[in-house]
């Protein structure tokens, strides 16, 4: 099977910003990318993107699934990196355009095509570490993808809890950048070989945020619980679009702050179910949480049958196969 997100159309949109004006986007080879050794986000990670995705229907249409406010968080990231401003007219253009081209090459569900906007500084200035890019690049990826988790929705996930360690810097979490994920490598990749753990779920001071890669979800009967929007975490469009359809099924939204404390007492009870969302991940189970060197079990301990609800629910929207009442599709 291929690793997810490693399969490239043969061709991206690109867009260059020369430090007064964004070119008309052209067609260029995915593999070729041609900057400068010195350029900003070589040495200074001047660097955002997004994720979002294609799906198929079954009267063959291609749909975008909140395209909108992924290029709204794009532009966010851009503007607290410092990056040249992108136009969101054009940066939508460009997804439009490689998607229509593309079109053929989204797969028929559960697979989807992955569109990776990216924009990143250019400027060749390695004495620019204290001051920003004034010019960038951006440019959009396609990649059919099926699940990023190798069991889907139908394995739970072990997870660490990280207690003292934080995904990145506070004041960055909001941004989509590669270097908030670069600095959750090394705890990942440690739990990963030391526990069988999936992820690291990230609670400084014992406040639980998100993991490296996706946010965290708990759900205790008719009660959805969640961290709060701040500064500190990514504000995940799946995360939106999850706690939306809950709302609609009359459950108990509350985003607020959760302690450890009060997650590992309520995943020992009895329905207790965790998950963690993202458009890579969708929203996937939580059975077991590793803390201090002991294991808790969520629930049951395998997929939660509200986590599996609340995904099949919001992948019938997104193939089609439910309506789309909240217009969260845009038509290719």
């Amino acid at each position: 099977m291929t690793a997810f997100g490693t399969v490239f159309t043969d061709e991206m949109t690109i867009s260059w910003y020369d430090g007064t004006a964004w070119d008309a986007h052209k067609f260029v080879p995915s593999h070729s990318l041609n900057i400068h050794p010195a350029a900003h986000v070589l040495h200074y990670s001047s660097t955002c993107f997004e994720g979002l995705k294609a799906f198929r229907h079954p009267d063959g249409s291609i749909k975008l699934f909140r395209m909108d406010q992924n290029i709204e968080r794009f532009a966010q990231s851009s503007s607290i990196l410092h990056l040249p401003a992108i136009d969101i007219t054009h940066t939508r253009q460009m997804i439009i355009d490689a998607v229509t081209k593309y079109a053929d090459q989204v797969p028929e569900p559960p697979g989807s095509l992955y569109v990776r906007p990216t924009h990143m500084g250019t400027e060749p200035a390695v004495g620019k570490a204290a001051a920003p890019s004034n010019t960038s690049v951006q440019y959009i990826l396609l990649s059919p993808v099926g699940d990023y988790f190798s069991g889907g929705g139908e394995v739970a996930l072990r997870v660490l809890l990280d207690a003292e360690g934080m995904r990145c810097a506070p004041h960055m979490g909001m941004v989509k950048s590669g270097g908030n994920y670069a600095s959750a490598l090394d705890p990942i990749m440690r739990a990963k070989a030391e526990l069988n753990a999936a992820q690291v779920l990230f609670c400084p001071d014992g406040d639980v945020q998100e993991t490296g890669a996706a946010n965290f979800i708990l759900i205790d009967g008719n009660e959805v619980i969640t961290k709060a929007l701040d500064e500190t975490f990514l504000h995940g469009v799946t995360r939106d679009s999850i706690l939306t359809l809950a709302k609609d099924r009359g459950m108990n939204v509350q985003e607020r702050n959760l302690s450890v404390d009060e997650l590992l007492e309520r995943a020992a009870k009895p329905g207790c179910e965790a998950a963690l969302s993202g458009t890579a991940a969708v929203l996937t189970s939580v059975g077991t949480l590793i803390y201090k060197g002991q294991e808790y079990q969520v629930g049951s301990g395998r997929p939660g049958q509200v986590t599996q609800a609340l995904r099949k629910a919001l992948n019938d929207i997104q193939w089609g196969l439910a309506d789309d009442k909240h217009n969260w599709l845009t038509n290719i």
